[in-house]
Formats: C-alpha cells, sequence, structure tokens
C-alpha cells in the first residue's frame, strides 16, 4: 500500500471502518507516524462525542421551587373547618395546583425539546463532517490564524475541524465562505464553537485552488462578508 494511501485511512480507521487488513496495515504504519498519530486523536475525539445521545435533563431547580411556592399559596386559601364547603376547596386547591405543576411541566417541556433539537443538529452536522473526511482520496489543508484542518474529499464536498474556538460573542455568528477565485466570497453556512472540537460541514463545494475563510457576522449570517476572515485555508 503506497505511503500516500495510508495516510488516507486516518478518518475510516477512527470510525472502524477498515477490514482487517487495512486495519493492520494501518496499525503498522501509525506506529513510526507522528502524523497519523495526531490526525488520528483529532479524529478520535470528534467519533467519540458521536457515541453519546443528548445526556440526561434534569428540570431546573427554579421550576421545583415555583412548584412548592404555588402549592403553599393554594394551602394558606382552604378554609380549615369540616363542611362540603372545605372539601371543595381543597379540592379546588389541588386543582389549581395541578395546573401550575402542569403548566410549568409544559414550559419545561418545550425548553428541553428545543435543546434536544439544538443537539441532534450538531451530531448530524459532525456525522456529514466525519463522512466527508472519512472519503478515500481526501486531502487536507492547514488552518490559517488558529488550530485546525480544512478536509476536501475528491467531490469537492468540504468540513472544517476546528480547535479551542471560543464562543461568538452575544448576538454574533461564525460565517463560513467559499471563494474560488480568491475574491468573491459565498457563503457556506453559520455555526457556534463546540465543545472542544468544532465540525462544520460546509454547505458550498470546495474547488481545486479555492479559499476558506471565516468571519464573525450578526445572528442569521451575511450574505457578503462585513469583517476580516480571522480563519482561513487555502487548497492551493
Amino acid at each position: 500500500m503506497e505511503r500516500d494511501s495510508v495516510h488516507e485511512l486516518t478518518a475510516a480507521y477512527a470510525l472502524h471502518a477498515l477490514d482487517e487488513h487495512e486495519e493492520a496495515a494501518f496499525e503498522a504504519h501509525l506506529a513510526h507516524c507522528a502524523e497519523c498519530q495526531a490526525d488520528l486523536a483529532a479524529f478520535q475525539e470528534t467519533a467519540g462525542r458521536l457515541a453519546y445521545g443528548a445526556p440526561a435533563a434534569d428540570p431546573p431547580e427554579e421550576l421545583r421551587d415555583r412548584i412548592l411556592d404555588a402549592a403553599r399559596r393554594e394551602r394558606e386559601t382552604v378554609v380549615p373547618f369540616r363542611s362540603r364547603r372545605r372539601t371543595t376547596a381543597v379540592l379546588g386547591a389541588a386543582a389549581a395546583v395541578a395546573a401550575t405543576v402542569a403548566v410549568a411541566l409544559g414550559l419545561w417541556a418545550t425548553s428541553l425539546s428545543s435543546s434536544l433539537d439544538e443537539e441532534r443538529s450538531a451530531r448530524t452536522s459532525e456525522a456529514r463532517a466525519l463522512a466527508i473526511m472519512a472519503q478515500p482520496g481526501a486531502n487536507q489543508y492547514a488552518v490559517a490564524g488558529g488550530e485546525g484542518l480544512l478536509v476536501v474529499a475528491p467531490n469537492g464536498e468540504a468540513a472544517l475541524v476546528l480547535a479551542g474556538l471560543d464562543d461568538a460573542p452575544e448576538g454574533k455568528t461564525y460565517e463560513a465562505w467559499v471563494s474560488a477565485d480568491g475574491t468573491t466570497m459565498e457563503p457556506a453556512g453559520t455555526f457556534q464553537a463546540g465543545d472542544g472540537t468544532t465540525t462544520v460541514p460546509l454547505a458550498r463545494e470546495v474547488p481545486r485552488g479555492g479559499l476558506v475563510a471565516v468571519t464573525v457576522e450578526d445572528e442569521g449570517g451575511a450574505e457578503q462578508p462585513t469583517g476580516d476572515p480571522f480563519l482561513t485555508a487555502s487548497t492551493t
């Protein structure tokens, strides 16, 4: 197996997608190749995050406090003597507390559903990026201005793998751009920083000799960059 071909197996090895012969050949190469060892560590960190679903979410502490406060207030309104009127008041108070609980849990469930949707979206992006990286013949290019790689598959599909990216400022988002000539920028998707490693499948194909850049834009993104890119990667 040629040396370049062995290098191209790094992402597939991280995903356990090699047959036993390819795996044995790659491991023999890996033992003395610092470049592949570094690439594999980055791929395995990203792949490992895909192994976990959305974490179990506990109701927020303030929800419990609101429910207990509502129950105490309703309890104080109950008339303390034995009669049908008291029974009616107790049942009414219980119904009010139940309604309060239902509304509070409904609001919490809506918030949780939104969080889960965001989590699923992030996992989908990571899976797409890994699929691009695992394609035979995919090329890797260094990112200027930060730590990371641009990975471009033979069909032009591409993904950014960035390390140590800070959260975008409040009200802002990161936006990726692709340029075929180094001057005209086409939007390639907005994204937020990930936890440790940020994987970004680009929404546009990256040609040979092209340029990929990242800027900070207002939430929702822009049609053209409004400032200078802080990350760039060239496929020349």
